[in-house]
């Protein structure tokens, strides 16, 4: 059976095995997928569209990539002074690795569902899929003229951590790119991408953020301090989403440096209703002259205010690190670290 690519094959293998248990269990419950593609804070969101909703070329899942930084060093001031690498290789080592992810990902939902939406099995017992399956020639459809299996990416702030320009560029230029004010401005400035939109802050009613080319049932949104928060950096990305008809929406917000807890009560208090169904805020507090991350005991705070149905941690990696402005230990802002994971919300996690 072909293996996902990757330069490491463990991982790739129990990345592959994971997702075809999550993807089958998913399907049943019709909730997202959540993969972390690296120890870091870059993770790719597969939410599935509406039983009610038709999708383009057949697909069963919205792809969002967020905070992209796969391979190499990052650097925001000047490469003598501070640069850091990841400290376990990424799941995935490229662009092209998490298209076939993705690819992976539809071929497992198409053989894994009637075309009513109904989960059906196939294969069932068997040690694994095939992901080659005998619907691939449709599925390469999708692919015609470059277009991407990646249907949206969220970049949460400036810094190179999250804006990884050399991960970015290799995305098709076609991919929207949903982004922080200074880094939409600086993502634009590369000339790469065909659209590039800054993220609207949240305004209490989660569908004004659904804009094309989104489609309606999803949006996205900064919640942050409501006066001028100049770096955004204590702030959080909202993927709001809906389902069938008469549901409340959900949603996976995104926190990688933490955020006051009175800094998101606009979301428990929002019309629409929303339910929190993922909180992604880190378990580290850092603290360097000022607080960078802000750890576990404020993520509780948020996570009781939310009545979140999971939270996970994110951007807790040990980083190797080199350079004039290192601290001792070379790990800048982030303390201790976790392996990726995978899993469906409401099954497991690795």
């Amino acid at each position: 059976m072909p293996s996902l690519p990757s330069d490491d094959n463990n991982a790739s293998s129990q990345l592959h095995t994971t997702l075809v248990d999550s993807i089958t269990h998913a399907l049943s419950t019709r909730k997202p997928l959540l993969t972390h593609l690296n120890a870091d804070t870059t993770w790719l969101l597969c939410i599935p569209y509406p039983k009610t909703t038709a999708s383009r070329s057949g697909r069963r899942y919205f792809h969002i990539l967020i905070d992209p930084w796969l391979r190499g060093g990052q650097s925001d001031v000047a490469k003598f002074f501070s640069q850091q690498w990841h400290a376990q290789e990424s799941a995935v080592q490229s662009i092209s690795e998490v298209e076939n992810l993705i690819k992976g990902v539809e071929e497992a939902a198409r053989d894994r569902l009637s075309p009513s939406g109904d989960t059906i099995v196939v294969d069932d017992g068997s040690e694994g899929m095939d992901w080659e399956t005998s619907n691939e020639k449709e599925a390469d459809k999708d692919n015609h003229n470059g277009e991407s299996w990646i249907d949206a990416v969220v970049v949460s702030h400036e810094f190179t951590d999250h804006m990884h320009k050399d991960t970015l560029l290799e995305i098709t230029p076609s991919v929207p790119i949903f982004a922080a004010t200074k880094a939409a401005s600086a993502i634009r400035s590369w000339r790469h991408f065909d659209f590039v939109s800054e993220i609207p802050r949240f305004g209490g009613d989660w569908r004004t953020s659904s804009t094309k080319p989104l489609p309606e049932w999803i949006g996205i949104s900064r919640v942050a301090y409501p006066g001028n928060d100049l770096l955004y950096y204590h702030s959080a990305v909202m993927i709001a989403f809906s389902g069938d008809a008469n549901e409340d929406a959900e949603a996976v917000i995104y926190t990688p440096h933490g955020i006051s807890p009175a800094d998101m009560a606009p979301v428990s208090k929002a019309k629409p209703s929303i339910k929190t169904l993922a909180l992604l805020h880190g378990l580290q507090d850092i603290s360097l002259g000022a607080q960078l991350n802000m750890g576990a005991h404020n993520g509780l705070k948020v996570h009781r205010l939310l009545g979140a149905k999971y939270w996970i941690g994110t951007h807790d990696e040990v980083k190797k690190g080199g350079g004039d402005g290192e601290g001792e230990g070379g790990d800048g802002e982030w303390g201790g670290g976790k392996g990726w994971c995978v899993g469906e919300f409401g099954g497991s996690e690795v």
